[in-house]
């Protein structure tokens, strides 16, 4: 089932996405939210007449850097031999078709086209073969990145941290089981010309190994996403780039590169 959070009329709800066209596509609203038991209300609404949103509002998103080894080399980097975390905030989360603001103390704006897991129930210390019980769903993410900002500075807050810079979507993909997710083709184009194109299969530390490393620390919540890692590829965005995230299964994630006002 393809979840997404949208607003329509100044109100704010969760719908299951039904059809294939993309044309076609309609909501059927969900009573209640999707982390717990629900019912489909029967309500339908075209997608075309919606706004989508970031598909979870997440209490924090953990990201993994360097899990893909050709994307660490490709930086000049070593590749680690542990699963290495960075947090985004909750303010830096922005949904499809939403803008990415260009900041202004950086010169050097890259893309990072990464499967993201959301989380489905609170957990901690989750053993590997419990962790397909943790796992809602898998959706698009866009881990933007102020390069020159995160090589001249030792901590990553600032380089992606800003807001803006964590675009998910366009909805959470239930359907997908891990076998599935751990091999899957993720691209990434900017104004239509491919940048970025691997698969899930190709990472380092595996889905089972990052939520397994970072339970180990932290209470994951309802809604919180981890961000995978992304594959070579990684480069540039200017203001008026139109960026697109498409990972098989899933779906795509667009967004448009502005300069921030």
């Amino acid at each position: 089932m393809r979840i997404a959070r949208f607003s329509i009329d100044g109100n704010v709800a969760f719908g299951a996405v039904e059809g294939d066209r993309p044309d076609e596509l309609v909501l059927d609203i969900i009573k209640g939210i999707p982390f717990a038991d629900f019912e489909l209300s029967g309500t339908k609404v075209p997608l075309s007449k919606v706004r989508l949103l970031p598909p979870v509002l997440p209490n924090k998103v953990v990201a993994f850097g360097r899990n893909y080894a050709e994307h660490a080399r490709e930086l000049g980097n070593e590749v680690p031999d542990a699963p290495f975390a960075f947090f985004k905030p909750s303010t830096a989360v922005i949904g499809p078709g939403d803008e990415i603001q260009y900041p202004s103390f950086t010169e050097d704006l890259h893309h990072e086209a990464e499967l993201a897991v959301v989380i489905g129930r609170m957990c901690r210390e989750v053993p590997r073969e419990r962790v397909k019980d943790v796992i809602f769903g898998f959706t698009c993410a866009n881990d933007i990145t102020a390069r020159d900002v995160q090589k001249r500075e030792k901590q990553w807050a600032r380089a992606k941290g800003f807001d803006s810079s964590c675009p998910l979507g366009p909805w959470v993909e239930t359907d997908l089981d891990l076998e599935k997710a751990s091999d899957l083709t993720i691209q990434l184009t900017v104004n239509g010309e491919q940048r970025q194109l691997g698969r899930t299969s190709e990472m380092i530390h595996s889905i089972e190994d990052l939520i397994v490393n970072i339970s180990e620390a932290m209470t994951l919540l309802p809604g919180d996403v981890i961000l995978t890692g992304t594959p070579a590829g990684v480069g540039p965005l200017n203001v008026g780039d139109e960026v697109a995230v498409t990972i098989e299964g899933i779906g795509t994630l667009t967004n448009k590169v502005v300069k921030r006002g």
